[in-house]
């Protein structure tokens, strides 16, 4: 059973670290999505895995917690084209920013998405706060979007009862735990991402620590 989680302990923690004392009501009102979604999924209750999706949300959407559009759009990149069969452009969006057309038809099919809220063919759904945590869940835990040494880059295989390693998690989503951004301060992107990681899994212990007690 997945412990429950005291929002208000859960974001006393979090407004201090790691957003430094304060929050949009925008960044509130992702986190709540994220957290809905992992407690109505009873197949996941390490709060590693949920942590780890947390911090990556935080990067990924630039601090908004919230599905954002890639900026620029996918200008440059072949992605940034739309796709003359359905008029769509698949640039990155989302709470992990998907990207190309292939991996649209794949979060599709795996969500059973149709109508409506078929990504390929409607790909500002993947905008959806909704929809947006299934992909960030289902595609790091069942490892939708890289893999390495032929196998899938997973929340399992970074934790586990024999792993625990939010630096090399990056690889789930992006090989670029090792670039230092200019704007960081001297941090690499892996060890900020794991260093929110490391804040995120404290609010949610000291959270559901509190309830259980």
């Amino acid at each position: 059973m997945i412990p429950p989680i005291d929002r208000k302990i859960y974001f006393d923690h979090v407004r201090s670290d790691p957003f430094d004392g304060s929050m949009t009501q925008q960044q509130v009102d992702g986190q709540e999505m994220i957290l809905d979604r992992w407690e109505f999924d009873e197949s996941t209750t390490d709060f590693r895995w949920l942590a780890y999706a947390l911090a990556t949300a935080k990067h990924e959407t630039a601090d908004t917690m919230y599905p954002i559009a890639e900026y620029g759009k996918g200008k440059g990149m072949s992605y940034g084209v739309p796709d003359p069969t359905t008029g769509q452009t698949y640039y990155g969006r989302g709470f992990v920013q998907l990207t190309w057309r292939d991996n649209y038809a794949k979060a599709t099919a795996k969500l059973g998405l149709d109508k409506e809220n078929d990504l390929e063919w409607h790909a500002d759904k993947a905008l959806d706060p909704g929809i947006a945590a299934d992909v960030m869940f289902r595609g790091m835990i069942e490892g939708w979007f890289r893999t390495k040494d032929g196998k899938p880059e997973t929340l399992p295989r970074y934790f586990s009862e024999i792993s625990n390693d939010p630096y090399n998690a990056r690889g789930i989503i992006n090989g670029d735990k090792g670039t230092v951004p200019k704007w960081s301060g001297g941090q690499s992107i892996g060890a900020m991402i794991a260093g929110y990681h490391n804040a995120f899994l404290v609010a949610l212990q000291a959270a559901s620590q509190d309830m259980v007690a």
